[in-house]
């Protein structure tokens, strides 16, 4: 006998008999827990093992001794005050703790001045952090259909920051000089659209030291009533190409691939979606040495970036580029899931960079010059590999010497 559905009068759904069915079927499907296959539960116990060596690996119900404990949250784009973020390093990190992060990635634009600060308050919390930088970087075209555009390129560095630290601050300090002259540009832009601003106010709101970046003029925007919100400001005035754009002193997105590989880094092209000539910037950048790209949003995976990584064999990552905007509309910490295969993947590409990363400042650490002490970074003494037997042998080697302090950022 086949049931069909009755429509109530008001409108309702089906008949009662199929209901109690349906009921038990939602009962049955909310006590199945989705298993993992083999390659997961090895990649996740990979995983864990290098975020945090001492941490149990038991499930909490003790019934499968292999099962690593508790999910894993990554998060790979942030930024703080140090860029155009609104919270400080240590205020980043308290909120990646409350968000349930269990490893973050600070990466501010064109700076690293953040790191120590944010190591320093991830130790409190027991997160893993992964001292990064976003570079802004141009693509410049092989053909002449293609138009030049900005491109954001992630390095991402071992516990020991970058090995030839000077090569890598050096572009990125004229960068930030750069973008001085930019922001003056922009205000230069705007006053012709009848929208004056002064350029000590854009400065004043980007902070001490800090290079004033679009976000700072787009809130001075903001406060002189011209605009309603930081969106809005983005949208009309700043956006690529638009009215008050203005471009940098950016490097060829290629140097940048490479000088991230130069320095003992992981580098991933950042939102490609925002591009406008994506297929040919990947494939520019990986001949050049790009190890992988963002594909993963808090809405999901993007298909179309995922076949592109699959086709020019890029890991895929992501993360949720946040910036702390009080009252605008962005994701918060955490809220991109990336699986445990591409987290896998990732650490898999990064170790054996890192890791001559760390042989170079050990090879420092024997002769602790003035100079020597000066490129060593605070930040891999914050203990986040206390089982590396190389990190111990550096902190022995220098256990005798007192490290500059680093400048924190405003």
């Amino acid at each position: 006998m086949v049931l069909t559905s009755a429509v109530n009068a008001d409108g309702g759904g089906a008949d009662e008999e199929s209901k109690p069915r349906r009921r038990r079927r939602k009962r049955r499907g909310r006590g199945q827990r989705k298993k993992n296959t083999p390659e997961e539960i090895l990649a996740s116990l990979y995983v864990r093992r290098w975020a945090f060596p001492d941490a149990p690996l038991n499930d909490a119900d003790g019934d499968d001794p292999v099962r690593p404990a508790g999910k894993m949250v990554f998060e790979f784009h942030s930024h703080s005050t140090c860029s155009d973020g609104f919270l400080s390093p240590t205020a980043l990190v308290e909120r990646a703790h409350a968000r349930g992060v269990n490893v973050l990635a600070l990466t501010d634009h064109d700076t690293m001045a953040g790191v120590a600060e944010a190591v320093e308050a991830a130790n409190k919390f027991g997160i893993r952090i992964i001292p990064g930088v976003e570079i802004s970087a141009v693509y410049s075209p092989r053909e002449e259909s293609e138009t030049e555009e900005p491109v954001h390129i992630l390095a991402y560095y071992g516990s020991c920051g970058p090995s030839r630290f000077e090569a890598l601050e050096k572009v990125l300090s004229s960068i930030r000089d750069g973008r001085y002259l930019r922001a003056e540009e922009m205000v230069f832009k705007l006053s012709k659209l009848n929208l004056p601003l002064k350029l000590d106010v854009v400065a004043k709101i980007a902070g001490n030291g800090v290079a004033p970046g679009r976000v700072h003029v787009a809130c001075a925007m903001v406060e002189s009533g011209y605009v309603q919100n930081l969106k809005q400001a983005f949208s009309r005035y700043l956006h690529d190409g638009g009215p008050a754009y203005a471009k940098g002193t950016e490097p060829f997105a290629e140097d940048v691939v490479r000088l991230i590989c130069h320095t003992g880094g992981v580098s991933a092209l950042a939102h490609p979606w925002a591009l406008k000539n994506p297929v040919g910037v990947i494939r520019s950048l990986k001949d050049s040495g790009l190890h992988a790209i963002e594909v993963y949003r808090s809405d999901g995976k993007l298909s179309g970036f995922s076949d592109l990584a699959d086709r020019y064999e890029l890991v895929k990552i992501g993360g949720s580029d946040y910036h702390g905007r009080s009252g605008q509309d962005e994701p918060d910490l955490g809220s991109v899931a990336i699986p445990v295969l591409d987290v896998y993947e990732f650490l898999i590409k990064a170790q054996p960079a890192w890791r001559v990363a760390m042989q170079d400042m050990s090879a420092m650490a024997d002769e602790p010059s003035d100079i020597n002490l000066q490129k060593i970074r605070a930040s891999f003494l914050g203990n986040q590999e206390p089982e590396d037997p190389e990190l111990d042998a550096i902190r022995v080697k220098l256990s005798g010497t007192e490290l500059c302090n680093r400048k924190k950022c405003s």
